[in-house]
């Protein structure tokens, strides 16, 4: 007996060893999908992802200037190739982890229609939008509303939101009309949750490629490792495409 619970404290020793934690920069639209990730990550491995949410092109920053992020889930693919020409992130660890879709969202029903149409009709006074010039899902908007040609009428409506996160909460508490947010926000079981939506034709827009890569800090660590790996698997890509986005 004695001897058994050796072995069993030397296993749970080197699972103890193994375990470990990994810091995460998440693209705030992903927030839904990545808890639900990272509860299943920590209970399937022992790792744990520590996440902070937010904007890709704030990150960018905050690793640049030292942040001791270890792994970046963005929401494009530029920001993690250039982190990676820069030497700031581990070559060959970048791929695509989810195809984001951009749609245009009201908590009012029946305020959207199914076509899109209200961005020709007016009759709202705002629509949020994540800055263009850090938030991909932002200047996604301002390429779908461009090939529409009413990018003139409708961007003098434009709320600004520092990230997709905001730009949702904009809309949801009405201080703007619509907002253009990401389908993941507003959907549930492959169904728009509450209010009126129109998703936006991919065509409307560059692809909205979203890249993980291991950042430099996260080089050589087993958890950093084993996220990438998790987050390639069946189990997390399910999650992924429940929420909205194409794989």
């Amino acid at each position: 007996m004695f001897r058994t619970a050796l072995i069993a404290l030397a296993v749970l020793g080197v699972a103890g060893a193994r375990a470990g934690e990994v810091s995460v920069a998440v693209a705030a639209n992903f927030a839904a999908p990545m808890k639900v990730i990272a509860a299943d990550f920590e209970k399937d491995t022992g790792h744990k992802a520590v996440t902070a949410f937010g904007a890709t092109g704030k990150f960018y920053a905050q690793i640049r200037n030292g942040a001791p992020f270890e792994v970046l889930l963005a929401a494009d693919d530029s920001t993690p190739a250039r982190l990676e020409a820069e030497g700031a992130a581990v070559a060959g660890s970048r791929f695509t982890y989810a195809v984001g879709r951009l749609v245009l969202w009201s908590a009012m029903p029946g305020f959207v229609d199914d076509k899109g149409e209200v961005l020709k009709k007016g009759g709202f006074r705002h629509v949020s939008v994540a800055n263009p010039k850090i938030a991909p899902y932002g200047a996604a908007a301002v390429e779908a509303l461009t090939a529409l040609k009413v990018g003139d009428a409708v961007q003098p409506k434009f709320v600004l939101a520092e990230n997709i996160a905001q730009a949702y909460q904009f809309a949801a508490t009405g201080n703007a009309e619509l907002g253009f947010v990401a389908l993941a926000q507003v959907m549930k079981d492959g169904r728009i949750r509450a209010g009126s939506a129109w998703v936006v034709p991919a065509d409307l827009h560059r692809p909205i490629r979203q890249d993980a890569v291991i950042l430099d800090k996260g080089r050589g660590k087993p958890a950093a490792e084993a996220l990438l790996k998790y987050l390639k698997g069946d189990k997390a890509r399910a999650v992924i495409k429940s929420h909205g986005y194409d794989l």
